[in-house]
């Protein structure tokens, strides 16, 4: 069976990217797809000085062995951030092996409530994401105006959106 890691690439609470991540989680789920979620929220709080410099921590070392090592296919939901994507993915990124991310596949799904969709994030993440030898699925995802588009549940109630994930999903697990 297919195996799909979503990372919610954010470590704000109560995110809307949180929102389309778990948007994304149902619709995989429905397809009959193995898949997790991992939101960055739930890193551990040293990881950043602990973690990324070699200390590696059992709480962060289960993360790596869960969502990452036995995975080959990543969707990553990222919100803008200052024209790019969150730090705290960099960060994530950087603390994991690159050998854990080589030859593996990604998605990428760009989330904002400006009218860009972190156009500009996807591009610099899929620049990292190359770096790391990771293939990224050409059709990548910019959702604008996205506290438009989720309904007081978190749901995404927008038709056209609903259907350009779905034809982003299936092209991606056929990638």
């Amino acid at each position: 069976m297919q195996s799909v890691t979503l990372i919610s690439a954010t470590n704000r609470q109560d995110s809307n990217t949180e929102k389309v991540a778990n948007y994304y989680y149902n619709q995989l789920k429905e397809k009959g797809i193995n898949v997790m979620l991992l939101s960055l929220k739930n890193l551990p709080e040293s990881f950043l000085t602990s973690d990324l410099y070699g200390s590696r921590s059992a709480e962060f070392q289960s993360i790596i062995d869960t969502y990452i090592t036995d995975e080959k296919k990543f969707v990553f939901i990222s919100p803008e951030y200052n024209g790019s994507f969150a730090g705290v993915l960099k960060v994530f990124l950087d603390a994991i092996p690159p050998r854990l991310w080589a030859d593996n596949k990604a998605c990428l799904v760009g989330v904002s409530t400006g009218r860009a969709g972190n156009l500009r994030g996807l591009e610099h993440l899929t620049n990292i994401l190359n770096y790391l030898k990771v293939n990224v699925y050409h059709n990548k995802l910019p959702i604008s105006v996205v506290d438009k588009l989720l309904d007081a549940s978190g749901n995404i109630i927008d038709p056209e959106t609903q259907k350009v994930i779905g034809l982003q999903l299936d092209g991606f697990l056929k990638f």
